[in-house]
């Protein structure tokens, strides 16, 4: 996935607009616009603390503002987003539109998530017919048709359906089953016993879940017994759900079966009625990633009545469209969900909200404006040449290796050359001529948008992949690998660097700014613990000799117990479950350290502002990761998420890397001094 996590969002940090030419002379003073030399905290041993050293300055003049659970280089990228992207909004909500063209959708979006006399006036009003059909519902057949309904306007239930790739047979779109209709973040905060999460458990049952319940018109008896009962029903699937580490395999989470075969699993579900309703139009096989939750489902349908079920459904739509509605319903969402979770002390203005509502929803429909206006061909041909620079820096590092037999090398070579590069944009866009989208409640033009994208989604059943699709906007910043495409995205936005031009850019810190932690990360994913086990087409299919398995797994592990000695406020990293991200990290950074050795700066080795520029290029790659978060973010981000804290994705790879010992005279004693035996190499 991405190679850049700062909590509530994947964050991808890689340097835009500027050039790749080999480095002209430097002699000049770069004190001003160096942020490799301006950030540094010298304070700080390099070898003690390496993020702190290249970071700290930064850091202690830039505190977390308020309405953020974090603060660094990723969000001062996405308020510059914002700010071009609200110019976009400005302009197209001012023009004379044609009705049914982007420009009036996006104008119009805008006008409804920002007119707030009519959302205060409408309170609950937007929701009152789908809360009618909720509260008419009579037995568990209609209640399963109302899961079918809500999940195609974007309302979590406890059936979780999609249509995807099919993993071992890339060419197919395949409905599939996951885990689901839990309302906290993951299972684990159903059950885990450290005080962070056990906060967090008594907060959802004993002040959220009531003041929802109210706020939809419950009476304050009804609400504290309905938030009992849905926690009760959320708790019982959580049971039977697998934990983070446990999603990971590949295999286990592939259960394909024919829909006799789900109707076993749950054979209180009419299947097919079901999918029906979905769209899900002549399903006659499914893959199930896990079975065990589904028997669970079929179960809790008996064990819980249907106004416990109600209830439960009553507080998911709500939920889901709380940002919609007027100031009580999203402030409680914003308090539990924004605060108690991740640390945030207050909202957003408004219109940021808004246009990352718009960004989530149709992002393309601006996007296609963004790109004309911010990212032209010649950026664009750039970042291509670099992908190449770091495909062959790649290449040369399998074939060195001494652990792979040359028959899985040789299968590498053309998994690798075979490696898809998406850079900037689409060269299609979506068509968004199906979504309505008008001036009217803003709740209901993102419910429309959210059905909108189900009936897409929908529609790809049956028919042959599309291996053209993005699945991010190109003003998104992020990045990400498909293993079933063999595909590396990136985002025209990941380009962009906060406050600088392309000339004060060395190439130093551009490979070590994106060379490594994007473009080398990306590329990596396909070689990680869980993206190797994807063919050439894309397939999950064993291509490795299996004694050559048997060498990776005892290195990865290396990693997994090296993270896992990593703890933050008494949580220690999930080593396992954050290793194919430790994996691309690491390969990351040496393919592109590599590969940075062929330029002309790396050769001459000049100095810029004291710097050498080997030293240039851990402190590019670190710069990417520059920011901090709040306790309770941290906290949520080792529970719930595969990515570990950004700052010990910097202290920790460069601890297996010997050239940073070098760049920075590393000594034993130093605190980050890992022994030699200790240091993992994989790639």
């Amino acid at each position: 996935m991405t190679a850049k996590f700062f909590t509530g969002a994947f964050i991808l940090s890689t340097a835009g607009l500027f050039m790749l030419s080999a480095c002209t002379d430097r002699s000049k003073n770069y004190a001003e616009n160096d942020m490799v030399f301006k950030d540094l905290d010298t304070l700080v041993k390099p070898g003690d603390d390496f993020f702190k050293y290249a970071n700290g300055g930064w850091l202690k003049k830039n505190p977390i503002p308020a309405a953020y659970s974090s603060w660094g280089i990723g969000n001062v990228v996405e308020e510059e987003l914002r700010d071009r992207l609200k110019k976009i909004n400005i302009e197209a909500l001012n023009a004379n539109a044609e009705k049914g063209s982007n420009t009036q959708k996006t104008g119009d979006f805008y006008f409804s998530g920002l007119d707030t006399v009519n959302i205060e006036n409408e309170g609950l009003d937007p929701l009152k017919a789908e809360l009618s059909k909720i509260d008419g519902l009579k037995d568990v057949n209609e209640l399963v048709d109302e899961f079918a309904h809500l999940q195609t306007i974007g309302v979590e239930t406890p059936v979780e359906a999609g249509v995807g790739q099919d993993a071992k047979n890339s060419g197919k779109n395949m409905l599939q089953l996951y885990q689901g209709g839990i309302g906290l973040p993951s299972r684990d905060y159903y059950f885990n016993t450290d005080q962070h999460s056990s906060d967090i458990r008594t907060n959802y049952q004993e002040e959220h879940l009531p003041i929802v319940y109210k706020l939809s018109g419950l009476s304050s008896d009804e609400a504290i017994a309905a938030g009992k009962k849905t926690y009760s029903i959320e708790k019982f699937l959580a049971d039977s759900s697998r934990k983070l580490e446990d999603l990971r395999d590949a295999y286990h989470n592939y259960n394909k079966m024919p829909l006799s075969g789900l109707s076993k699993l749950a054979p209180d579900i009419n299947w097919k009625s079901t999918f029906e309703k979905m769209d899900y139009k002549n399903v006659d096989t499914v893959i199930v990633g896990q079975p065990e939750y589904y028997r669970a489902l079929n179960k809790a349908l008996k064990v819980f009545s249907i106004g416990d079920w109600k209830n439960y459904l009553r507080k998911n739509l709500v939920t889901a469209f709380s940002s919609g509605l007027s100031k009580p319903f999203d402030r409680e969402n914003f308090r539990f969900y924004g605060t108690v979770l991740y640390g945030n002390k207050a909202q957003l203005p408004r219109w940021k909200r808004v246009l990352d509502t718009e960004n989530g929803l149709m992002g393309e429909v601006p996007g296609q404006i963004f790109v004309k206006e911010y990212f032209n061909e010649q950026t664009k041909e750039r970042y291509v040449k670099l992908v190449e620079a770091m495909r062959t820096s790649f290449k040369e590092h399998i074939e060195k290796l001494g652990w792979m037999s040359a028959q899985t090398k040789q299968k590498a070579y053309d998994k690798l050359a075979k490696v898809n590069p998406k850079v900037g944009y689409p060269d299609r866009w979506k068509d968004f001529s199906s979504l309505t989208i008008n001036r009217g409640p803003y709740a209901l033009n993102i419910m429309r948008a959210n059905n909108f994208w189900h009936r897409y989604n929908a529609g790809k059943l049956g028919k042959p992949v599309d291996r053209t699709e993005w699945d991010m906007t190109p003003q998104t910043y992020n990045a990400y690998y498909n293993p079933s495409n063999n595909e590396i995205v990136l985002p025209a936005a990941q380009f962009l660097v906060p406050g600088l031009r392309d000339e004060d850019m060395d190439d130093a810190v551009v490979y070590g700014y994106a060379a490594a932690s994007t473009i080398g990360h990306e590329m990596t994913h396909g070689f990680d613990d869980q993206g190797r086990q994807y063919d050439i087409g894309g397939n999950l299919k064993e291509w490795w000799l299996p004694e050559d398995s048997v060498k990776f797994t005892k290195r990865a592990q290396m990693l997994i117990n090296q993270f896992n000695g990593y703890s933050i406020y008494g949580l220690h990293v999930n080593g396992k479950a954050t290793q194919d991200e430790n994996i691309a990290d690491l390969g990351g950074i040496v393919i592109g350290l590599d590969a940075f050795k062929k330029t002309d700066q790396y050769k001459e080795g000049k100095a810029i502002n004291g710097l050498m520029p080997l030293q240039r290029f851990f402190l590019g790659y670190a710069l990417g990761w520059l920011g901090q978060e709040r306790k309770e973010a941290l906290l949520s981000q080792i529970l719930t998420n595969e990515h570990a804290p950004g700052f010990m994705r910097v202290n920790g790879p460069f601890t297996d890397v010997p050239e940073f010992y070098e760049a920075f005279h590393i000594k034993k004693g130093d605190k980050m001094w890992l022994e030699p035996d200790k240091r993992v190499k994989i790639w």
